[in-house]
């Protein structure tokens, strides 16, 4: 006996959608049999994605949104669920950046520095979902995904604005789940521990990435097919009883006592 899930006739929206961990959602939504529309910023990002699930057999197309823009992000959405002829069964909001500024100890972090990272991390994700959630709504409800990150559940040094902004998506995670239960809605997240994104590989040098992946029960960092796998269970019937709950995904990552405190920064960028 075997038990595969189905996602197909369902459609779903995957924001941030054009690499890293959006992306492999989106391409492991597709490979369950759902329809997928490839939100991302960059045209050529979010076109390769497309190609990749076509590839596979897959059915997908690309929508150009830009998170900075709360009422062009929204609209996107409400184009999107057109496209869809008004059914919406699943939504992925992965849009989370770390900011233009570097990750530094919290008693230099100006204001602009957290009015962005609560910008482009809790309010995206609250905007969206709620345009979402009132699609959903409308046709019987249906599921919503939010990514956290493994830096809510212990201290962040360094980062202390990025993981108080996605903490706070946790609790949305929540207080959503209690408002839209009883109109159909799941909520959910998931924090991924460690994973070797684009923005990761912009920000930490390679030395305390080996430390990070090195501090967890598992010494190893979250792969991106396993948060996609993760997405697709959640999504699924088999979780129909699952809403409010963050799920980690991040090696064990939070039990360790063992972390590295400073970041050391290559960059600026962006952590997922």
């Amino acid at each position: 006996m075997s038990i595969e899930i189905d996602l197909s006739g369902r459609n779903a929206i995957v924001t941030g959608a054009g690499a890293g961990i959006g992306s492999e959602i989106a391409r492991w939504l597709a490979r369950a049999g759902a329809r997928v529309a490839v939100h991302d910023v960059r045209v050529e990002k979010a076109s390769e994605v497309v190609r990749s699930i076509s590839a596979e057999g897959g059915d997908a197309f690309a929508v150009i949104a830009d998170a900075r823009d709360d009422d062009s992000f929204v609209a996107a959405i409400d184009d999107t669920v057109r496209r869809f002829n008004g059914k919406l069964d699943i939504a992925v909001n992965n849009v989370g950046m770390y900011g233009e500024a570097s990750p530094g100890p919290f008693m230099t972090l100006d204001g602009e520095h957290w009015r962005e990272l609560v910008d482009q991390n809790l309010v995206v994700t609250a905007l969206s979902a709620a345009a979402e959630a009132r699609h959903m709504a409308a046709t019987g409800g249906g599921v919503i995904l939010n990514v956290s990150s493994g830096e809510t559940t212990r201290p962040a040094p360094f980062m202390a604005a990025y993981g108080a902004a996605k903490a706070a998506i946790n609790h949305l995670t929540q207080t959503m789940a209690v408002e839209l239960g009883p109109q159909g809605i799941r909520v959910n997240a998931i924090a991924p521990g460690t994973t070797l994104t684009e923005k990761v590989r912009d920000v930490f040098d390679d030395e305390h990435f080996q430390a990070l992946v090195a501090a967890t029960p598992l010494q190893r960092p979250t792969e991106f097919d396993e948060l996609g796998r993760l997405s697709v269970f959640l999504v699924s019937d088999l979780a129909r009883c699952i809403t409010g709950q963050l799920i980690l995904a991040d090696a064990g990552a939070f039990l360790s006592r063992n972390r590295p405190s400073n970041p050391s920064p290559r960059n600026s960028g962006g952590v997922s």
